[in-house]
């Protein structure tokens, strides 16, 4: 291994050690990964030579050049995916789409509730995505228990829930989207063959918590949020179009063979022209209505984020293109005996340490796919790979984006998630792996 590869290995390594102690430096994650991103190429334009023998001068430089867009286009996709989904989500949430959701929660009993929250968090997060579900749950739940210690132990099952959601569903974690937009899995194959998994995995935490909850809630009064000058009428209307075009949109890839971007924007601009009809020339002069159009929310949606996965994103490109990663799975495969079920429960458990995102990013550049078998599209590796890396977030705070989001929100302490949830977390995401491989067995073998 050369000093210069050694050198970009390091670049990363640091990048990411900061980017994980985000907490203590108090530094932006996106910052970190941009310059992280830009720091490993730098150092690769030292010396490209070495990784493209037998190029030099103005073709070299003209090689690099096609190579890093070419890691950019893949990157774009998904980037354009998501601020799409968030777009639409934000659009359908401010016109007052989510408000029968409310309604649908309200009970008195603790344990009816717990059951709600993980079955709605659970589909929501298929939808909407996990870090968007947990968003709103939160927000409801604040509306709905009035004892802090009943809404963290609620809280800390959101997370629970819309991280396993999130796995069965293309569109649902950042993860899955990844792997849905690069061709390692397809949409009816995640779907089918992770559901059950994914359910299990919800299920038996939801279990042991509702042990914890006895008798009826303080309160159960519900604040509706006005929406005033936005009809019933229009609220269901928005919200069919935004939540029926999310769960269009991988059947429109199966139908057009376009990336699902692609079907994404076609959502959104449906919604917009649709949202644009509603308010008219005389609503758009109200500031009320002015406030819910898709040009003003463009600027809620969270940019940082975006960011922060281009970078990491671009960043583990280098990686791959100077050859660590394919070095690293030839590694793996050897101490685990080719054996998918470890490397990819340790890649899950690896997850709730530190983001997923670069994990499954580094996992697609040290794999291949092949043309059969486990590695093949639809493979147990890849499948494998979307339920560890989005379930196994979930077994600490700081392993998923719904769990940072929730940490925030809720002020919920590292150390009170390690001790009252870590355990029973685990002993789902054991055994949702347990279940699939009994469905590979003995069902699908």
């Amino acid at each position: 291994m050369s000093t210069l590869t050694i050198a970009i290995i390091i670049t990363f390594v640091t990048g990411y050690f900061f980017i994980a102690i985000e907490s203590v430096t108090k530094v932006n994650k996106a910052a970190i990964a941009l310059l992280m991103f830009v720091g490993c190429w730098t150092l690769y334009m030292i010396d490209p030579g070495q990784y493209m023998p037998g190029l030099s001068g103005e073709d070299l430089y003209t090689a690099v050049t096609k190579v890093m867009e070419k890691y950019l286009g893949e990157t774009g996709t998904t980037l354009f995916f998501l601020m799409g989904a968030m777009t639409i989500v934000e659009v359908v949430d401010q016109n007052g789409g989510f408000n029968f959701v409310r309604r649908w929660l309200r009970t008195k009993s603790k344990r009816t509730l717990l059951w709600r929250i993980a079955f709605l968090s659970f589909f929501m997060s298929a939808i909407l995505d996990n870090l968007t579900t947990s968003i709103v749950m939160i927000m409801l739940l604040r509306k709905l228990v009035e004892d802090r210690e009943d809404r963290l132990i609620y809280a800390t099952l959101v997370i629970i829930a819309s991280n396993s959601g999130g796995a069965f569903s293309p569109i649902g974690d950042v993860t899955t989207i990844m792997l849905w937009n690069n061709g390692f899995v397809s949409s009816t194959g995640v779907i089918t063959q992770i559901f059950l998994p994914s359910l299990i995995s919800m299920i038996i935490p939801a279990l042991f918590m509702q042990k914890w909850f006895k008798g009826n809630l303080l309160t159960t009064g519900i604040v509706t949020d006005k929406a005033d000058e936005v009809t019933e009428l229009e609220r269901r209307t928005v919200f069919a179009i935004g939540v029926g075009g999310l769960i269009f949109v991988p059947i429109f890839h199966s139908l057009t063979h376009l990336p699902p971007f692609v079907g994404i924007l076609l959502v959104l601009g449906i919604l917009w022209t649709i949202t644009e009809l509603f308010y008219g020339t005389k609503r758009l002069k109200s500031k009320f209505s002015a406030k819910r159009r898709v040009t003003n929310l463009l600027s809620r949606i969270d940019m940082g984020t975006i960011l922060f996965f281009l970078g990491i994103l671009m960043a583990v490109s280098c990686l791959q293109e100077i050859g660590v990663l394919t070095k690293l799975g030839e590694w793996l495969n050897r101490v685990s005996a080719g054996n998918h079920y470890i490397v990819t429960g340790l890649i899950g458990i690896i997850s709730g340490i530190v983001d997923n995102v670069p994990l499954v990013a580094g996992c697609m550049g040290m794999y291949p796919v092949a043309p059969v078998g486990d590695m093949a599209v639809d493979g147990i590796f890849w499948q494998l790979l979307a339920y560890c890396a989005g379930v196994g977030g979930s077994m600490l705070i700081i392993g998923s984006a719904a769990g940072v989001v929730v940490m925030g929100l809720e002020k919920i302490t590292f150390g009170w998630y390690l001790k009252r949830i870590t355990g029973v977390a685990f002993l789902g995401y054991a055994a949702g792996i347990i279940c699939y491989w009994l469905m590979n067995t003995f069902i699908f073998a």
